[in-house]
């Protein structure tokens, strides 16, 4: 691969090799054009929707506080010129121009991808020093944003605070970012964000659900899948002196009913492809308005291609292709196809042939992928 300019004149390779779950890395002038600036006017008006995740931080005479969206746009006019921050989860799935800017971050798979979120503070606006459980790419749009960071090990944060805040922050290395700057952190590099001017921090966040979550989400779907034979008999009971005790001949036949229950590389597969492309719950996905039959589809497919939607994700594992939490039902000669469009998020109108027609069209019908849109700049 080539240098990147949004890696700082580092390939990717070199980039995953030196610093990727490693160590820092500012990037001055990293991402200069950005299209049209998610500012506070344009935050806050997605802020007050329904299917926006956001928040907003306040410190005030000390204490943080804590509100969770949507807003009403009487709270924002009660807000003051300094120390608050708003956040907005998942801005790529709303505003073209942020979901392409997420979609440069391809040299890390998407697997891991997770979201552009976008914060906006004034003067003094933080969210305090923190670390995250993730890997976290910060790009500053316009304004500018002191930031200190640490390698400290120790996790004591402020008690009762609704967000979690370092007690005991201790910088050893601190930068100014300007617009276009980047910093990339691992997981657990310790870091605290001062804004000295009104901008914008975009956040690109990977996937690194912890173990727990995935045991548990994986039991979850094995209990949808799992059919067992059998029921429990004792024909061979005898009588107990003590008979509220659970035997240990009861132990040993469910023991032995459960060793059913087994799984290999394949499930695993088939439970990250449901699991990593499930959408979040407060995603939903839009129908066409007016709605084509399957022979003004095909024409206009041959015209114009077809691109997924901002919210949608395709992930594939050898011939197992999965989207938005379903497994596709692919034609053994159409994967290289298949492949192309989870890559590219997109298939030119030469790439289609007969055999994709009926699955794209029922795609096309739940809203998962459409006709190509021009994206602002």
């Amino acid at each position: 691969m080539k240098p990147m300019t949004l890696l700082g004149g580092l390939t990717p390779e070199q980039f995953l090799n030196e610093y990727w779950q490693k160590k820092p890395l500012l990037i001055r002038g990293a991402l200069t054009d950005v299209g049209p600036h998610v500012d506070f006017k344009c935050l806050s008006e997605l802020a007050m929707q329904d299917d926006v995740e956001s928040r907003l931080i306040e410190n005030r005479n000390g204490k943080w506080h804590l509100e969770r969206g949507p807003f009403r746009p009487a709270r924002f006019r009660k807000l003051g010129e300094t120390d608050w921050t708003i956040l907005v989860q998942n801005v790529n799935h709303h505003l073209p121009h942020i979901d392409k800017i997420l979609w440069q971050f391809d040299f890390i798979p998407f697997a891991r991808l997770d979201d552009l979120m976008i914060s906006y503070a004034p003067p003094g606006g933080t969210v305090g020093p923190h670390f995250d459980s993730y890997d976290v790419f910060l790009l500053q749009v316009g304004g500018r944003k002191r930031w200190q960071i640490s390698s400290q090990a120790d996790d004591d944060f402020i008690p009762d605070a609704p967000i979690r805040v370092l007690q005991d922050f201790r910088v050893e290395e601190e930068f100014v970012l300007e617009h276009g700057d980047m910093l990339y952190l691992p997981p657990k590099c310790a870091h605290y964000g001062v804004a000295l001017e009104p901008g914008m921090t975009y956040s690109i966040g990977f996937r690194a659900a912890p173990t727990q979550e995935l045991a548990t989400q994986f039991l979850v779907y094995l209990q949808d899948r799992i059919c067992l034979e059998g029921r429990y008999a004792d024909p061979e009971l005898q009588r107990q002196s003590d008979p509220a005790r659970i035997s240990d001949e009861m132990v040993d036949k469910v023991s032995q009913m459960l060793s059913q229950i087994s799984w290999d590389k394949q499930v695993v597969s088939d439970f990250l492809g449901h699991y990593l492309t499930e959408p979040k719950a407060h995603v939903f996905y839009d129908a066409p308005e007016d709605e084509l039959d399957e022979d003004e589809f095909a024409a206009a497919l041959g015209e114009k291609g077809i691109e997924l939607d901002r919210k949608s994700l395709i992930l594939f594992h050898h011939g197992m292709f999965y989207c938005n939490g379903e497994l596709l039902e692919i034609e053994p000669d159409d994967v290289a196809v298949w492949q192309q469009f989870a890559n590219q998020r997109r298939l030119s109108a030469a790439d289609i042939r007969p055999s994709l027609l009926d699955q794209l069209y029922q795609g096309y019908l739940t809203g998962y992928w459409h006709f190509p849109q021009s994206v602002a700049k």
